[in-house]
Order: structure tokens, then sequence, then C-alpha cells
């Protein structure tokens, strides 16, 4: 956010170069673990009758297992979050967020969505950064992914795009 006495051209807009803002914030899903992944392919099985399937006992069977993983993953040591300001895309840790791991916006050009085994049953997904075909972040269990791709993808091609025309225009000069 900017300073109160900081003016901008555009109300809520921070150049990248002033401040760094937070654009979305997405959380991980407990089937970003391989235990949420397990218990997101059991809780699938749909073989029975009627309102009584395998995947529903599962789910009532293994329900403290489910919250427990999910409370476990809001520990204040263990919270993480996924961010996407007006510079870089961060994995941040804790309460007070601390910057784990990031890629900055012109460091990927593609982001693709991987769905493990069990992780649709909790809506979520695995986003891999490429800049050409090399890897240059993991984000695992997005909860809701495509969102936060395609807002990653939309900051990404305005940032770009702005440097390139000021450095167009710069070079102009």
């Amino acid at each position: 956010m900017s300073g109160a006495g900081q003016k901008q051209s555009i109300a809520g807009v921070t150049p990248p170069q002033t401040a760094e803002s937070t654009i979305m914030t997405a959380w991980p899903s407990v089937g970003g673990t391989s235990l949420g992944q397990l218990l997101g392919r059991l809780y699938r099985i749909n073989v029975g009758v009627g309102p009584f399937r395998v995947g529903r006992f599962a789910l009532l069977a293994t329900l403290p297992i489910g919250l427990m993983l999910y409370l476990g993953m809001r520990l204040p040591w263990a919270m993480r979050r996924f961010q996407v300001t007006n510079r870089r895309v961060t994995v941040n840790r804790g309460v007070l967020p601390i910057v784990e791991r990031y890629v900055e916006l012109d460091r990927f050009d593609t982001i693709e969505l991987v769905v493990q085994p069990g992780q649709e049953w909790f809506d979520c997904g695995d986003l891999v950064f490429r800049l050409g075909a090399i890897e240059t972040l993991r984000l695992n269990g997005v909860s809701r992914p495509e969102p936060f791709r395609r807002i990653c993808l939309e900051v990404r091609q305005s940032y770009v795009g702005v440097r390139a025309a000021v450095e167009r225009s710069t070079g102009a000069a």
C-alpha cells in the first residue's frame, strides 16, 4: 500500500518502482500434501448403493485426520500463502509473512496447472511457472488455482508491457 501522503496517478495503482503491493493472495489446500492427496483419492470412490458410497464412509471415518491436517497447516510456524504482487509471485511463511521463495514477473512466460490424483476433490492443483522449458517456481496445492493462475498471467502481461513501453519512450529521447 502507498503511504498516506503519497500521490498516485491512478487511484489504487502503485508503480512497481515505488512500492510492492499485494494484488491477490491464495492459500494452500490440504490437497497439496501427500496425506491430503491420499484422502482425496479415498473420498472420490463412488462404489456403493444410493447415498451409501465408500467415499462418503471414508470421509466420515477420516474426518479427525483431515481436520488435524487442516489445523496443522494453520499453525503460526507452518502457515503458508501464495501472493501475486505488482513485482513478483511469492510463497510466504508465518503469521508475519516472510518471503520463502519467489519469481519475478518477467522470469516466467507460462503457468502450467498440474492436478495430482486426489487434488481434484479439494479443487486445488500445483501451479508450475516456466520461462521456456525451465521451471522457475512451483506452488503446491493452490486452492482454486485457475483464478490465481489467470491473475498472475494478467499482472505479468501488464508489468512486461508497461516496462517495454517505458524502455521505448526513454530510449527514444
